[in-house]
């Protein structure tokens, strides 16, 4: 059994002893800590936190448990019931809420759930804000109310149309491009609410032919739930028989977007983001923003607009939209299909990626093998090394930093080395003693061949 609390939420196996697994105690108690967080921190007077969830089968049970937990710190719910993580964070801001919980466990598999916790600006909390939860819940810092002030249940089933709605009222959604190009388009939805969603906002779009794997909300993963090539080949094998324009594949929560060509090919999670934002740019010019370990082609695109300028976060969403709103970012994410578009809200979203990338699909007459051939051309590989508990990771990356000081060097977040043609980003895990690797070149072999260079530096510096 596995539970592991971090500033972004608590996420686990379900079953198990309390403290081992994510047990019906460890919800409650880290429920509680947000409530009382959120209790001393909100600017509203709404006394309302949102409550949405994926398709998992445990969602039910920890939709009442976290229901339960926070009438009883004397919060009402607005429970928006099976919805997307995008969808859930519109509904904070829509419902004037003081905050909202995400129960999922993104792309992890069916035996794993999670509280992803948001402030009252519909964003997940920053770095300060997770550790205060954190620290709430271990000291078990939190009153309950007594029964005349407790809290109350509603229910609102009508944000999954109403996100669509925003979507399709967005200046560069063209849904009468879209109309007219009479796409056939593919959808794997892991059997979670993107199976719901998607499906719908394709044919509010105008999309009259929408073939659905997978799209039954029952939460029995057809298959590993991350959107990562080898868990897709039911997709590949399906758009190589030709009878699609594109595919389009969500994790459980819908926050992450792949797309498949034309032939069956990937078009690379990277891509997603990269294309999304090259159709944004070239109609509305400005900055860009993705994180350190993503792909150096959105630097690339960003600066063949002329006048935008890139620039790169700390890995996380909570640190891509910081540097975000510091630069006035009028498209940003990461690299893992994750689109934030702040036009209509700071969040990744996969529903905004879908609707962007048809527009631009749509019009440009293009295939898809097309769009993603006139982009730059790079490769990422990501390796880890394990180190033994003793060694001092710190001092490694310390050292790696000084001996690629005559190459530009951020230390942000880790450790990343620009080349002329490559880099490679050091990052030491939270949770265990390993260095993650991530290295991009022009090819997969070159990047592999980097990779495996700064490995031989590591072991030689330990």
């Amino acid at each position: 059994m596995s539970l592991i609390k971090s500033i972004s939420g608590i996420r686990g196996t379900i079953g198990g002893r309390m403290g081992e697994g994510l047990s019906a105690v460890d919800v409650v108690k880290f429920t509680s800590a947000y409530a009382a967080f959120i209790r001393k921190h909100t600017s509203k007077s709404s006394n309302v936190i949102v409550v949405g969830r994926d398709a998992r089968l445990s969602g039910p049970m920890v939709n009442s448990l976290v229901e339960g937990a926070l009438t009883a710190m004397g919060f009402d719910v607005v429970n928006i019931g099976l919805a997307s993580t995008p969808t859930t964070e519109i509904a904070v801001t829509e419902e004037n809420a003081c905050g909202g919980i995400i129960i999922t466990a993104s792309h992890n598999p069916k035996q794993w759930n999670a509280l992803k916790l948001l402030n009252e600006r519909g964003e997940f909390l920053n770095d300060a804000e997770g550790k205060e939860v954190l620290r709430l819940a271990e000291t078990e810092e939190f009153e309950f109310a007594g029964v005349d002030e407790l809290g109350h249940v509603h229910t609102n089933d009508t944000y999954n149309r109403k996100h669509i709605e925003m979507v399709k009222r967005l200046p560069l959604v063209d849904t009468e491009a879209i109309r007219n190009a009479g796409f056939t388009v593919a959808v794997d939805a892991v059997n979670s609410v993107g199976g719901i969603v998607i499906p719908e906002l394709l044919r509010s779009l105008g999309v009259k032919n929408v073939i659905e794997l997978n799209c039954e909300a029952t939460g029995k993963f057809a298959h590993t739930p991350e959107p990562i090539p080898e868990n897709l080949t039911q997709i590949a094998d399906l758009m190589k028989q030709g009878v699609a324009d594109v595919g389009f594949v969500v994790d459980p929560d819908v926050d992450r977007l792949a797309i498949v060509m034309e032939n069956g090919e990937m078009f690379v999670e990277e891509y997603t983001l990269v294309s999304v934002a090259d159709y944004v740019l070239s109609h509305t010019p400005g900055n860009t923003v993705s994180n350190l370990s993503s792909s150096r082609a959105l630097r690339d695109v960003t600066a063949s607009h002329g006048g935008c300028s890139y620039s790169a976060a700390a890995v996380g969403e909570v640190n891509v939209v910081a540097r975000m709103k510091e630069t006035g970012a009028v498209i940003g994410g990461e690299g893992n299909g994750g689109v934030i578009y702040p036009e209509l809200h700071y969040g990744r979203d996969a529903l905004v990626g879908v609707a962007l990338f048809l527009s631009l699909l749509a019009k440009s007459g293009k295939k898809v093998t097309e769009i993603k051939a006139g982009y730059p051309g790079y490769a990422i590989a990501k390796n880890k090394i394990q180190l033994t508990p003793e060694i001092d990771v710190d001092r490694i990356l310390a050292a790696m930093k000084d001996k690629y000081a005559a190459e530009k060097v951020t230390d942000i977040d880790g450790v990343k080395i620009d080349f002329a043609d490559s880099w490679v980003h050091l990052r030491k895990s939270n949770t265990e003693p390993i260095i993650r690797i991530y290295s991009e070149a022009h090819t997969m072999e070159e990047a592999d061949r980097l990779a495996e260079e700064i490995k031989g530096v590591v072991r030689d510096l330990c």
